[in-house]
């Protein structure tokens, strides 16, 4: 398998702990039927295009694209490698005025992309000027695993950007991904594209999805385990670094590992109840570590702001977004889980 100036976000924001934002209201459009995914009055716009070939996908967003440039906004381009070159070849001298990213390696970890390529991209901006960015964080390589984190994604792009100027149209290819993704797709987009042609979702309900995907993770029971206090975070971390080295993890990602661990049992004793459980083991070619501790995620946009330069604390689960190839979270009222993977 492969951040945010409004507020403290750490894994350990259980409960309150420092300010955040509150998730926005359901944004609601009037239905409507036009041609193409032009840019809307509304100030956010979030339609989801879907195509079957190469050229309904060009169709879809290099009209997008050009409108935005020739209107002089701010446009990236957001997608896996190989619709990336599609855009760049059709673009021509105009691939240069736009800001392009693999997606597969900017968003491997789907948690990563509102504060690492949405918002770093936007915030960049002259304020008020409308950004239109073309965003893919699904495509059929994704794995089952991977899909939960990717339609909390896409569904919580509605709260963080509500509001603001700007457009983020998602392509998903209707040939390629299953039914379970594409109903995903329509619930958590308030338009849709297709054929050419856009109207509101009958399916809407990003909220919906945000609870949906808050699924409980298991216990895997062959994994390590150790207890965790105050008094026995270095040797949580040292015990994470040992067993992640067993399995063949080494470098800057045995590192990354380390960090991660550091950031998340650190925040249990903080903010969840001054204890926890540490697990690792391996699967599928990764190393997963998991902590669990009793404490209580409040708001969903934790870890996917980007962090100001001079704020103190609050960057726990930002970082671990950052670093780690997939991240899941379950939060409810027996505590909080956050499992990481690393590619080994």
């Amino acid at each position: 398998m492969s951040a945010p100036a409004e507020s403290s976000d750490s894994v350990g924001s259980h409960d309150t702990v420092g300010s955040h934002d509150t998730v926005g209201s359901r944004h609601a459009l009037e239905p409507h039927d036009s041609p193409g995914p032009s840019v809307r009055p509304e100030p956010f716009a979030h339609p989801a295009l879907f195509y079957t070939d190469e050229r309904e996908y060009l169709d879809g967003v290099l009209p997008f694209v050009r409108e935005g440039l020739a209107a002089g906004e701010p446009v990236a381009v957001a997608v896996p490698g190989w619709n990336l070159a599609l855009v760049r070849d059709e673009l021509g001298d105009l691939a240069d005025a736009v800001r392009l990213l693999d997606m597969c390696e900017a968003g491997r970890n789907p948690g990563r992309i509102i504060p690492g390529v949405l918002r770093a991209f936007a915030d960049a901006q002259p304020a008020g000027r409308r950004v239109r960015i073309v965003g893919e964080p699904v495509w059929a390589g994704r794995t089952p695993t991977e899909h939960p984190a990717c339609a909390q994604h896409e569904a919580l792009i509605n709260a963080a950007f509500t509001g603001r100027r700007m457009t983020v149209l998602c392509p998903y290819d209707a040939g390629a991904l299953d039914d379970e993704v594409l109903a995903d797709a329509y619930a958590t987009h308030p338009t849709v594209i297709s054929s050419g042609r856009e109207r509101s979702s009958p399916a809407y309900d990003w909220e919906g999805v945000v609870g949906r995907c808050n699924r409980p993770l298991p216990v895997v029971p062959d994994a390590s385990a150790f207890a965790f206090t105050a008094d026995t975070l270095p040797v949580a971390r040292h015990t994470a670094t040992g067993e992640a080295a067993r399995f063949g993890l080494a470098g800057t990602r045995l590192e990354d590992l380390a960090l991660v661990t550091a950031e998340l049992t650190t925040n249990s004793v903080v903010h969840g109840g001054g204890s926890g459980v540490l697990r690792l083991w391996a699967e599928d070619g990764h190393m997963v570590c998991e902590v669990r501790d009793e404490g209580r995620l409040t708001d969903p946009l934790a870890g996917r702001r980007p962090a100001s330069r001079d704020q103190r604390g609050g960057r726990g689960l930002l970082l671990v977004n950052m670093v780690a190839d997939l991240v899941r979270v379950h939060t409810g009222e027996a505590g909080t889980t956050v499992r990481c993977w690393f590619s080994l």
